[in-house]
Order: C-alpha cells, then structure tokens, then sequence
C-alpha cells in the first residue's frame, strides 16, 4: 500500500517522539540506579531491496531494525547495554543490566559526558527527508528496466551480475543526562547495475550506480543501465600499463579514498592509540599551499549534514586543511579528552567535507597529465596506516598524449601517503555528487606503477 508523503511525515513524526520518550525513560532509569551520568540513542529504520539478473527476480527484501543502547557512567567507570524490545520494561531491565556492568570496569579519565556547555541548540532542517513510496513491483520495474537497457545495448555485453533498486529511511534519537535530546532523520535511494563484456578469459565487468536523498534527483533507470554498458564495453582487451614512475590520475569515486586515509589517519582513535602517520602533524603542511578541504555539517541536503554528533556536541564549519596544511584532528569527546584536547563535534565522523578545485573537469587534467595512468578502480587492502605505506591493486585506462589509449588491469600503484598529498598536482571541478566526500578528479605528479605481465610499452 502507497502511502502519501504528508502520512509518512506524520508518521515519522510520531515515532521520533517515541524514540525520544524511550531515551528519557531510559536516562531517567540510569540516574535513578545511581549513575552519575547516563545517555541513550535508539533508532528506527525500514528499508526496500530488490535484485534482479538476467531478466528474473533473484530478491525482494524488506527490512526493518530499531533498538536503543544506553551507556552509563558511575564516576569515570562506564558500561553499555542495548535491546531491540523498546517495551518499558525490557529498557529498564537493560538500564539495570549497564548499572550492573558499569560497577566491575575500569576507571578512565577520559570517560563521561560531553560538556554540557557543548551542547546543540536550536536545531534545524536540512531537507534530509524524502521518502520513496515505492512498492516492491515497482522497483522491480526499475531494477529490470535498467538491467535491460545495458544489455541491449552492445552484443558484446554477455552477462550481467544484476541490477538491484533499494530505498531507505532512518530516524534516531540521542539522549543525555545534561537534558539534550537531539533528533535526526534521513532516506536514502540507488539503483545500480552490474555487467560483462566479451567471453572466456577476455571477459570484463564494469557497474555504474546512481544515489541520492531524493528519489526524483536519481539518474533515470535505463540511463544507469547504458552507462554501465559503455563502462564495461570500454575495459575489453586491456594490456599492461608500463612500469615506472608517472603522473596518475584518480576519478572523483577513487580519489575520495584518499581523502578518508587522510581524515582515518587524523582521527582521534588513531591517534591516541599512536597507530597513525599522523601522529603530531597538527600544524604541519601537508599538501600544497592552494589546497583546501572544509567540513560544512549545515549543508542544506547534505549527505552528512546535522547540528550534533554522537556526542551531542553542536556542529560548525571549519576547514581541515587550509593552505594545505593540517589545522585541526577529527575528535569526539573520549579521544579528544585522552589527547588532551578539545572535541571538535566529530564523535561518529566527519559532516560533508569539500575538496576546493583549482582546475576544471576530468578532460582537462587528462589533457594536461600527457602520459600516465588514469585508475578507475582499486583492489586490495595495501595501505599502512601507522607507516602512510601505500600499494594496491589498480585498473583504469593509460593516457598517451593527453588521450585515453587503452585499458589497463591487473597493475600495482604505490607511494607513501604524505608523498601523495605533496603530490597532489590538481583537483578538477567534476565532484561525484554521491557521497559526503564532495571532490573531482585528482591529479598526482607522480607515483610508482608497477605493470602486469602483458604487452605495454615502457
């Protein structure tokens, strides 16, 4: 049954003021056992997930999961307990049981509340919520039709790994014993399509995907289909890349890798744990004097956007990296307390992070690389981040003369991560809008490329 968009916020509505009712309830328990300190998150989400391959329906999944976990705090001992039963009675015997827990641990300076003084207040909207009222039928029309399309489009196209459609639609409460009660909410929407080309050994796959908030800002089904088509039609009969040192070109979905090793390896848990490359760099420049990421949390739309963290902690916008160099970590109150710090609203990640251009899209950064390799895909887990080490497996195409050549696989790129930011030549004007990570294609001046067994030419 399709419901209307004013019946889902409605109903929205009341559920997260279930879910803040529970948190206090919660809260309030805690405090009544003796906590010192007491706070409660719980969640409600729902979702649609159907897949098909070659023509057939292989899946049709509804979900729905909801829960509340309430952390303790006697003094500085601190103990959690969670339950999927939202009854009253089964979250008061999961207070008692985090009470009971919290009297056996240890003792951390670091534990306890974020200061109440950090709070957030007033907040806002960010045009995060845009239910998809969408019946399983449906999205298995859509899932089918792109499907379809990209495997009508070429001969050459001889299988498909599937198409799958999927929408979602979370609401969370976080609760604390300073009296915040904070409120969140947000859907989520895709279809993507997966493909092969050729046959035998020379077979390629290749995929494409389109994701948004809003259902209506998704790329139209069987345009996904067609460009998962030509994606894959475009990596039949790679060759090997020659093996040196070359400039080496990332596209927008590959280069925010790079950004999230640098935000890991400035993130408070590495940190203090002294498992990071980044260990003191606050301060230090580590890419050239033009680049620049800012975290913007209030972004209308944002795939990350909100006033407060895990923590509570009111959000703001301030750059990460401004004139290249590293100005402040990525902390939540624990880790900022055990560095001896302050928490800069990032407990449970970073709120939409852009990396500001100096050059236009991928055509021009291609054109203007000469040669080199252009890496559309990585494999492999090869990046150390204690040391900054990095190798990994790669595919994407070479560039000859400011043009694509031919495709390549089966290749090896490797540098350290400090020598890839400073090597950071370009970042083009073509941000992927799929991800909270907003960057285009990424121009470094030169890495390590280690070629496959086939014939390139060095």
């Amino acid at each position: 049954m399709t419901i209307s968009h004013a019946a889902a916020d409605a109903a929205a509505a009341a559920t997260l003021d279930r879910l803040a009712e529970l948190s206090a309830l919660a809260v309030a328990e805690a405090r009544r056992l003796g906590a010192s300190q007491a706070e409660a998150s719980a969640n409600d989400e729902r979702g649609l997930n159907v897949n098909v391959r070659m023509g057939e329906v292989e899946s049709v999944e509804r979900t729905r999961d909801r829960g509340l976990a309430v952390t303790v705090y006697f003094g500085q001992r601190k103990a959690q307990a969670s339950t999927a039963d939202l009854k009253p009675e089964s979250l008061r015997r999961t207070v008692e049981m985090a009470c009971a827990i919290a009297r056996h641990t240890e003792a951390d300076a670091a534990n306890g509340l974020a200061d109440e003084a950090r709070m957030a207040h007033a907040p806002r909207d960010f045009d995060q919520w845009h239910p998809w009222a969408i019946e399983a039928e449906a999205a298995i029309a859509l899932a089918l039709e792109a499907e379809a399309a990209g495997r009508d489009f070429d001969a050459r196209i001889s299988n498909s790994e599937g198409a799958s459609v999927s929408t979602h639609e979370g609401l969370s409460v976080y609760a604390n014993s300073h009296g915040f009660v904070g409120r969140g909410k947000s859907t989520s929407h895709s279809i993507s399509v997966s493909l092969i080309a050729g046959a035998g050994d020379a077979m390629q796959g290749q995929y494409w995907y389109t994701a948004a908030l809003r259902p209506g800002a998704l790329e139209n089904a069987a345009d996904v289909g067609r460009k998962a088509a030509r994606r894959t039609l475009a990596r039949l009969d790679p060759r090997s890349a020659p093996t040196g040192e070359f400039p080496v070109l990332f596209v927008p979905e590959v280069a925010r890798s790079l950004i999230a090793h640098l935000v890991g390896a400035v993130s408070g848990g590495a940190l203090y744990r002294k498992a990071s490359f980044l260990v003191g760099a606050q301060g230090q420049r580590l890419f050239p004097d033009w680049f620049r990421i800012v975290e913007r949390p209030h972004l209308i739309g944002g795939w990350r956007s909100a006033d407060f963290d895990a923590d509570g902690v009111a959000t703001r916008e301030s750059a990460l990296i401004e004139a290249g160099v590293l100005q402040r970590y990525v902390l939540g109150t624990y880790s900022a307390r055990r560095l001896g710090l302050a928490s800069t609203g990032n407990a449970g990640g970073v709120h939409n992070l852009e990396v500001a251009a100096n050059a236009e899209g991928f055509d021009a950064l291609l054109a203007g690389m000469r040669r080199g390799l252009v890496v559309t895909e990585l494999m492999g887990q090869g990046v150390n981040t204690v040391t900054g080490d990095y190798s990994r497996g790669a595919a994407g195409f070479w560039v000859e003369d400011g043009a694509i050549a031919w495709p390549v696989d089966e290749l090896t790129i490797a540098s350290n991560l400090r020598d890839m930011f400073q090597a950071v030549e370009a970042v083009g004007a073509d941000i992927d809008p799929r991800s909270a990570t907003a960057v285009g294609s990424l121009l470094l001046g030169r890495m390590t490329v280690a070629g496959g067994t086939g014939g390139g030419e060095g």
